[in-house]
């Protein structure tokens, strides 16, 4: 069964940083792209954040410059390293994984993430 467990979501002041963690059940090679999505109260949910099993990465324009997704292969997971925090940036974060072989979504349970003074 493919899983996609995140981590790492919490209270924070504006201007810090949060680590968010995605570990997947088996290789994240099975899935290309991997990424990170977040969905606001009353707002869609959108793209933050993307990486390719070849390392490319792709952000949204509100978080290029603060956030930075990364991947450590050996350890089946995916990070995101979100820092100047700002309250816009409140959400519940997801991360994605596209099955390499059928396209086919996976989503993990969502991880709140609260920027507040």
């Amino acid at each position: 069964q493919v899983q996609l467990v995140e981590s790492g979501g919490g209270l924070v002041q504006p201007g810090g940083s949060l680590r968010l963690s995605c570990a997947a059940s088996g290789s994240i090679f099975s899935f290309n792209p991997m990424g990170w999505y977040r969905q606001a109260p009353g707002k869609q949910r959108e793209l933050v954040a993307t990486i390719t099993n070849d390392g490319n990465t792709n952000y949204a324009d509100s978080v290029k410059g603060r956030f930075t997704i990364s991947r450590v292969n050996t350890k089946d997971t995916v990070y995101l390293q979100m820092n100047s925090l700002k309250p816009e940036d409140t959400a519940v974060y997801y991360c994605n994984g596209r099955w390499a072989l059928t396209k086919y979504d996976y989503w993990g349970q969502g991880t709140q993430v609260t920027v507040s003074s």
